[in-house]
């Protein structure tokens, strides 16, 4: 499946893979910072932003997606940033795919089995009934009963766009996305890979705890950790100042 991307700026490719739920337009503001470095090209993964759909959702497809990305622009080695989600996606690609990245960014997700615990956010996703909601304000209020993050729901609601006039619909695919949420939860194969790796973490989340630390370094030997106080699950944007400082003393160096 040929992936929709955006590319910013020129130089050594820099590929960042975005989250559940989330499109290439949420590292928007990062790309114009890095693109001052590096060729960054923003990914939309299947079932999410403005790539296909798909029945077929799993780690593999993901992975052999980006290859296909990959091929389609010529490139032979790149740096790889990939999200939550997509960092599980960065790791597959790593293993199935080790000679083509020069370093990878893992943000905030580990290698371990994850428990269930978007049962809310898609219960206010599903609680909208989009044939009667007229605006993102609308959405908002009714998904507010599920979600009580003011953040999350900002988040989630990037997903809605105008179908036709008076009626709007997701850019993602909500039905498949719940249906393989366990696939989505399960964790990495134990495939070492030693691409030289930068785990980042937020201080606050729980995503990567210091005792899963050891099990990582097991798979992925050359990696560091990083960690940036009063920032969440999604660092990057929480941090975003101190998030790029980590990320470009890595890269570059």
């Amino acid at each position: 499946m040929l992936l929709h991307f955006k590319e910013l700026g020129e130089g050594k490719p820099l590929v960042i893979l975005h989250g559940l739920f989330g499109t290439s337009d949420n590292w928007q503001t990062h790309a114009k910072k890095l693109s001052e470095y590096y060729r960054v090209i923003l990914v939309d993964q299947r079932n999410h932003g403005h790539s296909p759909w798909s029945e077929d959702f799993t780690y593999e497809y993901l992975a052999d997606d980006l290859e296909e990305l990959i091929i389609h622009l010529g490139i032979d080695k790149f740096t790889l940033i990939g999200h939550s989600m997509g960092g599980k996606t960065a790791m597959y690609y790593a293993q199935k795919y080790p000679t083509r990245l020069e370093k990878m960014v893992v943000v905030d997700i580990g290698i371990k089995q994850y428990p269930m615990h978007h049962n809310e956010i898609i219960q206010g996703i599903k609680s909208l009934d989009l044939s009667t909601i007229a605006s993102r304000s609308e959405a908002e209020k009714a998904m507010l009963p599920f979600v009580d993050s003011y953040g999350v729901r900002q988040f989630l609601l990037k997903n809605l766009y105008w179908i036709e006039k008076g009626k709007m619909a997701w850019r993602m695919n909500v039905a498949i996305l719940e249906r393989e949420m366990d696939a989505i939860l399960a964790p990495i194969p134990k495939i070492e890979v030693w691409t030289p790796t930068l785990f980042i973490r937020g201080a606050l989340s729980n995503y990567i705890l210091d005792e899963d630390w050891e099990e990582i370094e097991e798979i992925f030997p050359d990696a560091t950790l990083e960690t940036i106080e009063n920032a969440g699950h999604w660092v990057h944007s929480e941090q975003s100042e101190d998030f790029i400082e980590h990320v470009l003393g890595f890269i570059i160096r």
